[in-house]
């Protein structure tokens, strides 16, 4: 675990609901046996986590740490690359296993640190261990095209050839299966990796990282294949700057890395769609993880002869989501990621307001210990409104009607969200994608009647429809 300054963890229990803050309590984590859990993965880090208490100490790597790791990772490349891929398909079966082994674990730490649902975090790590799987048969898959050559005897082959050091940025809100989605692929494919997972989830990534690293070094072979560099802003900008870094994956803001648009989404709904799977899927959409995926519909389209029951069913949905701790098993709804994501949620509610929005339910602070807020619905905002075109990145729902579905004159040209795309349809049985596709030309990633998310591998985010 290259670049890594570590400092011995000052461990404290998380506070359940009615409980004093963690912070105003003394008795270490680790020495209680709920939570031995810890000393499985481990961990050396400290994190604030979504409580706000302080879980432990750590150290940011430094610039010089990361010159090291990628001089580290470059000298480990020429080992890896040289492995044929089906023993490299192998390694990445064994990383799958040991995630599985420890995946309630490892859940748990996603719980913690990031806050989502302790079902959500399992689920996280299942991603990585399912991209393990679908590498393992991709390793022996990988092949090229043989040509016919227009010069006699002699043939054009195709052979793809790994390209060296892949960084990988990636974000809060997904700390363990972006990284999967991108390391396990480039494993199989000869490259090594380098990630910066975010600050605020550190101890998700050094977890990771050591279990990665102990199934490397099992098999004799450097830890430095994949990589990792605990830091901030600086460390991102060094590797997007790198010359020595032959691909980077990066995920996070549109302000941040316009580069790679996130996938935001909008739904319309029809006036003969069927209402039972409307609002099951359009709340799953609108508040798993709190709101805080790339993927969350950001905003809902009503037909105006559905709009006013739509929004009373839903609201009625809203008020039965069961808001609690991460890790019980009946929350479907727990808090926001840091202090700072609350202040943009209560800003991003008054912002509403101001550009002509009505809350119908939420768009308050609940109170009670940690970063919890009421997933809200807001009505009666214009097209133009400047928030509706704004990554909220919090359980904030607008909604629209009239919005001209009859005439097929859907306003794609005003659905972006800084370099976002994509939209959600909610469409009848006898679906009408095809009298529509010509409108949805920029709109990028559409989902039709489901969220996205269940396949968020496909080949591209871009101009994709996902049925």
């Amino acid at each position: 675990m290259l670049g890594l300054r570590r400092a011995f963890a000052a461990l404290l229990p998380l506070p359940r609901a009615g409980s004093p803050p963690a912070a105003a309590m003394s008795t270490l984590l680790i020495s209680q046996e709920r939570y031995a859990w810890l000393r499985e993965l481990g961990l050396q880090e400290e994190n604030p986590g979504v409580y706000n208490g302080r879980w432990g100490g750590r150290g940011q790597g430094n610039l010089e740490d990361y010159e090291e790791t990628v001089k580290k990772a470059k000298e480990a490349w020429k080992v890896w690359a040289d492995i044929p891929a089906p023993k490299r398909g192998e390694i990445v079966r064994q990383i799958g296993d040991a995630l599985r082994q420890k995946i309630k674990v490892l859940g748990s730490l996603v719980s913690l640190e990031m806050g989502k649902i302790f079902v959500e975090g399992v689920g996280e790590v299942q991603e990585y261990v399912d991209v393990c799987d679908y590498a393992v048969g991709l390793s022996r898959m990988i092949g090229g095209p043989i040509l016919p050559s227009e010069r006699p005897g002699h043939a054009l082959i195709e052979q793809w050839n790994p390209v060296g050091l892949v960084g990988v940025i990636t974000a809060f809100n997904f700390p363990v299966a972006v990284y999967g989605w991108n390391s396990a692929i480039a494993m199989i494919c000869g490259n090594v990796c380098l990630w910066k997972g975010a600050p605020t989830t550190s101890l998700v990534s050094v977890a990771v990282t050591k279990i990665v690293a102990k199934v490397l070094e099992d098999n004799k072979l450097p830890g430095a294949i994949c990589s990792l560099v605990c830091g901030g802003a600086d460390i991102g900008t060094a590797m997007a700057k790198d010359e020595r870094m032959d691909l980077l994956s990066f995920t996070g803001s549109t302000k941040v890395g316009k580069q790679v648009a996130l996938t935001v989404q909008e739904r319309f709904v029809f006036e003969d769609a069927d209402l039972n799977l409307v609002i099951p899927s359009a709340l799953f959409a609108a508040v798993g993880t709190a709101g805080q995926r790339c993927t969350t519909a950001r905003r809902l389209f009503l037909h105006e002869s559905i709009h006013d029951g739509v929004v009373a069913k839903l609201a009625k949905a809203y008020a039965q989501v069961r808001i609690g701790d991460p890790w019980d098993s009946d929350t479907l709804y727990g808090p926001l990621h840091t202090k700072e994501a609350v202040k943009m949620f209560l800003d991003a509610v008054e912002q509403a307001k101001q550009q002509g929005g009505s809350v119908v339910c939420g768009g308050k602070v609940i109170n009670r210990p940690g970063n919890y807020v009421e997933p809200t619905i807001v009505t009666g905002l214009p097209h133009d409104a400047p928030i509706v075109h704004t990554e909220t990145f919090a359980p904030i729902l607008p909604k629209g009607s009239d919005c001209g579905i009859v005439n097929v004159n859907i306003p794609t040209s005003g659905a972006e969200i800084g370099g976002a795309f994509g939209i959600r349809l909610i469409l009848p049985s006898g679906f009408r994608y095809g009298n529509v596709a010509h409108e949805l030309n920029k709109t990028g990633m559409v989902s039709l009647m489901y969220d996205w998310f269940s396949n968020p591998y496909l080949k591209t985010i871009m101009n994709g429809v996902n049925a």
